[in-house]
């Protein structure tokens, strides 16, 4: 069987960076799906932070039918839910009392109205299986993917996320080891439910409270030295707001916002999940940090777990235009990556928009 696995899309967000909206930045990626067997969407298919959710589902439409016309007659689906789409499973989740696992499968339209809609749309309902899988699941028996959200209570950047998962563990209990998924889900549904009901009452077309801010703050945080007086003096403050939410206990956090930090945080941080999880498996696939990797420049050893576990990032489909614009399809962010997950061997990493200009459109 051959699998493609393809995370963070981010399908119709406010913010119009989600390069698959242009329908030429598409046929690199359909090319790709005609050839699989099973196509995983791991995580962050959806945009569902930064309006209603019937906003995305317009928007995402045209994708995901262009999706499903490219798969094969039998080709199966599998949505895994992210962060930014847990609203496709969040119903579901909220009433379901039985132990998660590492691999939980469930019927999209029991899950949501949302992911009923989406399953429909990648062809359930006309021979084609279409299924949803929490928080992750087996590909083969020693390859397991999940869309890495998991590793935010684990982080030293001091991202959004990361300080509300801090808080969390100061309030409710932190992820202890070992762990189970509950654990963790016990830290992040509060701090999800409470972004989707925001995002559910944004009333116009400007994106939720938070949409795009991480960017321009890694780009006042660490730029070129031609920032104004004001960007600088933020920069020269920020290590003593890190050390004042050290002292608060929400941390351990780090001031290093570099591009090495950024990569060794995700890496750390899902080597803690593989491990807490007790994850045993040789390659562990994951999104979410929007990193592809590892690269031909990259060191080997930091990719591989302490339980000798490979990861693998599929990177994203987004414009990180905050991340990119020096470095273009150099960058490790540069949008177009996939996994390919054959019967056996190491995950095959592709690189599909090498040649591709990703100007966001309006969205």
């Amino acid at each position: 069987m051959r699998t493609l696995v393809v995370s963070d899309l981010h399908l119709g967000g406010r913010t119009g960076v989600d390069v698959l909206r242009r329908p030429e930045a598409r046929p690199p990626l359909l090319a790709e799906v005609a050839g699989a067997d099973r196509l995983v969407l791991l995580g962050d298919t959806l945009e569902l932070r930064q309006g209603p959710v019937r906003e995305a589902l317009g928007r995402a439409e045209p994708v995901l039918r262009d999706l499903a016309g490219a798969l094969p007659r039998g080709a199966e689906v599998v949505l895994v839910p992210g962060n930014h789409d847990y609203a496709l499973a969040a119903p579901w989740l909220a009433a379901h009392a039985g132990p998660l696992g590492l691999e939980t499968w469930i019927a999209p339209a029991e899950a949501s109205p949302a992911a009923g809609q989406v399953a429909a749309w990648l062809g359930a309902g006309e021979g084609r299986a279409v299924d949803l899988a929490y928080p992750g699941l087996w590909l083969r028996d020693d390859v397991y993917a999940t869309h890495g959200h998991y590793l935010d209570p684990h982080g030293t950047v001091p991202t959004f996320e990361r300080l509300a998962a801090g808080a969390m563990q100061r309030l409710a209990q932190a992820v202890p080891s070992p762990a189970v998924a509950e654990d963790y889900e016990r830290v992040l549904a509060p701090l999800y439910a409470w972004i989707d009901a925001a995002a559910q009452r944004a009333g116009d077309d400007r994106p939720a409270a938070g949409a795009g801010r991480a960017g321009r703050a890694y780009s006042m945080l660490s730029g070129d030295g031609h920032r104004p007086i004001r960007a600088r003096a933020l920069a020269a403050a920020f290590p003593l707001g890190i050390g004042g939410l050290n002292l608060l206990g929400i941390g351990p956090l780090s001031s290093d916002l570099s591009s090495a930090a950024l990569r060794r945080n995700a890496l750390t941080g899902m080597g803690q999940v593989t491990a807490r999880l007790g994850i045993v498996a040789e390659h562990v696939i994951f999104g979410h940090s929007h990193r592809t990797g590892p690269l031909p420049d990259d060191d080997l050893l930091e990719w591989r777990t302490a339980s000798g576990a490979w990861l693998h990032n599929t990177g994203s489909w987004v414009n990180e235009g905050w991340f990119t614009d020096r470095t273009r399809s150099a960058s490790p962010y540069w949008p177009g990556g996939a996994i390919v997950v054959a019967d056996e061997g190491a995950p095959q990493l592709l690189r599909l928009l090498q040649d591709f200009s990703p100007r966001p459109d309006p969205a």
